[in-house]
This record gives structure tokens, sequence and C-alpha cells, in this order.
């Protein structure tokens, strides 16, 4: 199968999120006579599903993206020794759910006759088999509110992208800048306070006409070639700075083994926002050929996933300490183009991949738009609708323009409940009849209550931060005039 054609299977692996979507309006007895096979529902062309290597590109495709480069900022927020541990922690239980929540579906497939279900619709009927009598009356909701949550979770990945690629463009821009000009002035004093620096919300007003245009692609397949691209730009961009964070490591015993518990609310946001692949999980094992390896292709993507995640952000932290920013990328170097072409690489693939996290969204709320107006205002209404969905996700960027900030908080309050809070319970409910074990259940509300923990702690420490953020500048400002008092006395000792 050549490139472009395993692009255009990644973006169909997205459909069966869809397909949930549109069968809500069809009563039960329509949807049990209306619901094919699963090995025709899920039928690519020729294809009767994916293979074991596929499912494990597409798994890996789903979790790798701007939460890896905010992983060390991440360990800064927890310390060098508790940060790679509990990112270890929290990616064994966020894989143990996404195997909970694979178990779950099959049991519940064989229960309600189903041939295949996805996210939203296994915790609805969780629920409708549930030993509570107000669940089972509520089921239904079980599907809004994975519905909401993914709705707030890939919009949240969106608004991550418009601020990730504003500040790296804008990085990218000033360092050509200060090269150009730098041999004009090379005779001229100036202080680091008499730089021009443009807003960075301008940049991501600079980026908003073209995200509407790439949105206005509607099919997927269209863009198949660019993701392809994207995909191969983010990978050699990897590698590059791999090779760069290897050199002049710093002595860890430099760095602090565990950071205050105010801090660790924010690593725990942007560590779970990286684990963001739960929603294709379902997916991916429904379209598989065979089903019964995806168990084993979960574990050995997740594998490679946790392995890169601890790897670069330990690395990271550890090449640059206290400095590192929001996205690693950032802490390259402005004056060589070999690390300024990784920025432009990455962003170039997070664009792209802009439209793919749109597509979950769009394809859920337009066509409650597009269903009240007349046929013929269809088309206006649905561009209209999507350029003013993208308008959205550039507000939430523009109104908190700091990487790290967003990552956290879209972490804390949807990653958080899909991938850590819903699993589960789902299990709990799924199997209750079936004399689960004392142990089971111990196990299934401790993670829960984390993920609770974690939702109400990360929300509350990032809206905290990004409501007062003077605390933060003031911190800096006092470092770096403290800073300069010390250069200053250093100075005046050598005299």
């Amino acid at each position: 199968m050549d490139g472009a054609g395993r692009e255009e299977l990644d973006m169909e692996v997205m459909k069966p999120l869809i397909d949930e979507q549109n069968s809500d309006g069809i009563s039960d007895e329509e949807h049990e006579n209306n619901f094919l096979p699963a090995e025709k529902h899920y039928q690519l062309d020729n294809e009767e599903g994916i293979t074991f290597i596929q499912t494990l590109t597409h798994l890996l495709k789903g979790n790798i993206g701007t939460g890896l480069l905010g992983l060390p900022l991440a360990i800064k927020n927890a310390g060098i020794v508790i940060g790679p541990i509990s990112l270890m922690f929290i990616g064994v239980i966020s894989v143990h759910c996404m195997h909970i929540l694979v178990r779950c579906s099959h049991c519940l497939c064989q229960r309600m006759k189903k041939s295949s279900l996805g996210y939203s619709d296994t915790v609805s009927y969780a629920m409708e088999v549930g030993p509570l009598t107000a669940l089972q009356k509520r089921a239904s909701w079980g599907r809004y509110i994975v519905d909401f949550f993914l709705v707030i979770t890939q919009l949240g990945f969106c608004s991550v992208y418009v601020v990730f690629l504003a500040e790296n463009v804008k990085q990218v821009h000033e360092g050509f800048l200060e090269n150009e000009t730098a041999p004009i002035n090379v005779s001229a004093t100036s202080s680091p306070s008499e730089k021009r620096s443009t807003d960075l919300r301008i940049y991501m007003l600079c980026f908003l006409p073209f995200m509407i245009l790439l949105v206005f692609i509607r099919d997927l397949k269209s863009l198949s070639l660019l993701s392809l691209l994207a995909n191969l730009s983010m990978a050699v961009s990897l590698v590059i700075i791999y090779q760069y964070i290897v050199r002049d490591i710093v002595d860890p015993r430099k760095l602090p083994p565990v950071v205050g518990w105010k801090k660790y609310p924010l690593f725990f946001g942007t560590a779970i926002f990286a684990f963001e692949g739960i929603g294709v999980v379902l997916p991916l094992e429904n379209r598989m050929k065979d089903t019964t390896r995806f168990p084993q292709a979960l574990n050995i993507g997740m594998g490679i996933v946790m392995t890169l995640y601890i790897s670069l952000a330990t690395l990271g932290y550890l090449r640059f300490g206290d400095e590192i920013k929001g996205s690693i990328t950032l802490n390259l170097p402005q004056d060589i183009w070999l690390y300024q072409s990784v920025k432009i690489l990455y962003s170039f693939g997070i664009f792209v991949t802009y439209s793919i996290q749109y597509y979950v969204p769009a394809e859920i709320l337009i066509p409650a738009v597009t269903s009240k107006v007349e046929q013929k205002w269809k088309l206006l209404s649905e561009l209209v609708a999507r350029a003013l969905l993208v308008c959205s996700t550039c507000a939430v960027a523009v109104s908190i323009p700091r990487l790290d900030l967003v990552i956290s908080f879209v972490g804390a309050v949807s990653s958080s409940t899909l991938a850590l809070i819903l699993p589960p319970l789902v299990e709990i409910l799924t199997f209750y009849k079936e004399n689960l074990s004392l142990w089971t259940v111990f196990k299934d509300v401790f993670i829960a209550v984390i993920g609770v923990v974690g939702f109400l702690t990360g929300t509350y420490v990032t809206v905290e931060e990004i409501i007062y953020p003077a605390s933060t500048v003031l911190a800096n400002a006092t470092e770096s005039i403290s800073a300069d008092l010390n250069a200053t006395n250093m100075v005046v000792g050598l005299k």
C-alpha cells in the first residue's frame, strides 16, 4: 500500500467517531436493523480492514503531537526524579484504561447484539445495563457527555495548535530579522528592552484566514498528500531535536528532585494531555482485520509512545533546566538555520494536523446548524459555521496566549475525563453482575479518584495562573533583577 493510500486510511479512521453522532436520531430498532456486519461496515475500497502495522502506525499518530514537546516543562513542574516516575505512572494507567474500554466494548457488543461500538455508545450502554435505575433512565446522557468532552478536547487541541504556530513562527521571524540587522547595528549599543517584538496575538490573527481556508476542504482525503508530508516533517524534526538535546546535559543533582505541590497539577494537565489517543482506540480496534491482535498492537504502540515521552521530557529538562519553555522547539538556537528549520517543519505538520483534529467537532456540531436552514443556504451556512468554529479556537488562543497553560487546561478538563475518569466507571457498570472482585472495584475507584482530583486541582491551578499571571511575571522579573545585580557586583568587585 503506497504512502498516499496509508494517509487516506488514516483520515478514514476518524469516520467511526462521526458515525456514532449521525445515528442519534435513529430509533434503537432501526439502528439494529440498519447496522451492517463489522467486516462490511468498516470496509474501505477493496480492504477488509487495517493490518497490524497500520494499526500500530495510527496509534503512534494519534498520540504524538504538541503534547510531546511540552513534556520537558511538565518535568520541571514536578521535579527531575518525581517527574519521569509520575509520567510513567500516568502512562501505565492511561494504557490500562484503553484496555478497559476495549474489553467493555466487546462485552456490551455481545449483550446488545451490536457488531461494534464507539466510545460514546459504550458509555451509554454501560449506563443502561448498570445497577442504578437513575443511570438506566438517563443512559443517553452518557453519549452526550462523551460527545461534549470529545468536542472540547478536539477544539482544545486546535487552540493549542494556534498558540504553537504563533510562538514558533514568531521566533523564526524575529530570529531572521535579528540576524539580518545584526551587521548593521554591530557598533550600536542596544539593550534587550529596546528590541522590537511583535505581539504574539498578531501572529495568531495572521494565521486565521489560512486556517479558515484549510477547513473549507471538507473531504479529508484531499489532504492525504499534505498529511503524509506533515508526518514526515514532524518525524525529521524530532530526530534533529534529539541530536541537539543529548549534548551538554546538566548534572541531574543540580536540578530539584521534587517541586512544590502547587506546580504538580500543571504537570498532571500536560502529562494527561500528551496521552491524547484514547478517542481513536475503539475506531482502530473496530477496523482491524484481526482484532485479537489489537491488545498486542496497543501495548507495543503505547510502549513506544511512553519511551519517546519519558526520554524527550527528561533529556529536554536536563538540557535546558529552568530555562525550558512551553515547547522545547522554542529553546532551540535562533541563529542556526538547521534548528530554525525544525520550527518551520514542525509548524507545517501542526498546521495540517489542525484540520484533522478539527474534523470531529465540525462533523458533530455543524450538521445541527445546517439542518435548520433551507437547502439553497446549506453550503453557505456550513462554510460560515466552519469559519466561526475556527474563530472560536483562535479566540481561546488569543485570550490565553501561553502554550503551557492552554495545554495544561485542556488536559485537566477534557483529557482527564475521557482517559481516566470514564473508563474505570464504565468497567464497574458493565461487569457488576459478574461478581467483580474487591480488588477490581478498588482499582477502578482509585483510578477515577486520581482523574477527578487531577481534573479539579489541574483546572484550579491553571485558571489561577491564567487570571493572576502577575505572580509568575513578578517572580521572573525578580530573578532577572537579582541576576543583573549579581553581575554588577561582580564587575565592581573586579574593578
